[in-house]
């Protein structure tokens, strides 16, 4: 999971992450990326601060704020397990 945070924080140009991990009654791992910068809010929550999705879902998903394909790679990592 580490390797796909810092893709996607690379691609996203991100400041910080927050990841949230779930495993909703289901045996299963389910994650949740939310590439984070200043003012990423757009004036929505609290004084511009607050959970990711206080954002409008349409202001969330427009085609803006999505990373192309090509921009998301993972890492190469040497002596990998």
């Amino acid at each position: 999971m580490s390797l796909v945070q810092e893709a996607v924080a690379k691609a996203f140009t991100a400041e910080k992450m927050n990841i949230e991990l779930l495993g909703n009654g289901d045996a299963h791992l389910h994650w949740h990326l939310f590439p984070r910068r200043r003012g990423d809010m757009n004036g929505h929550g609290l004084k511009g601060c607050g959970p990711v999705w206080w954002v409008p879902f349409e202001e969330m998903t427009a085609e803006t704020r999505q990373a192309k394909p090509d921009e998301i790679r993972l890492p190469a990592k040497q002596n990998m397990v």
